[in-house]
């Protein structure tokens, strides 16, 4: 038996965006891109690669979070940079002390743009349950 279940953060762009923030089916969960918002859907740390990151994070925890589980259950993620070589070093430190222990599997991607014209980073991932 198949049971699917969607997680959104209850901001007012969600609704019409075709997508949920997180979809788990069979006991894996599937996150969409999160980037540097707050729960009003007001962007933060607009030039900040270091709030975006630590914001970015949150909203991954917030939804690890809907479906119980957290960043211990993230099996793979997917981090893009618009600027790899500037900030590499500070997402990937603070990325690093996010996950502690836990070692998932994942990838950097260098992009040239994300949706919105000051989001430095996103990140998706897939985690279980």
């Amino acid at each position: 038996m198949r049971i699917a279940k969607t997680f959104d953060h209850g901001v007012a762009w969600e609704e019409g965006s075709g997508i949920s923030q997180g979809y788990s089916i069979n006991g894996t969960i599937y996150v969409s891109g999160q980037f540097s918002h707050d729960m009003k859907s007001t962007f933060v740390g607009a030039g900040d690669i270091k709030a975006q990151t630590r914001q970015t994070l949150e909203n991954l925890d917030r939804v690890l979070a809907g479906f119980g589980v957290t960043k211990s259950n993230l099996a793979y993620v997917e981090i893009y940079l618009t600027d790899v070589q500037e900030h590499f070093e500070p997402c990937i430190q603070l990325f690093a002390e996010y996950m502690g222990q836990h070692r998932p599997a994942g990838s950097l991607i260098g992009v040239n743009a994300l949706a919105f014209p000051e989001q430095l980073i996103e990140i998706s991932a897939v985690a279980h349950t």
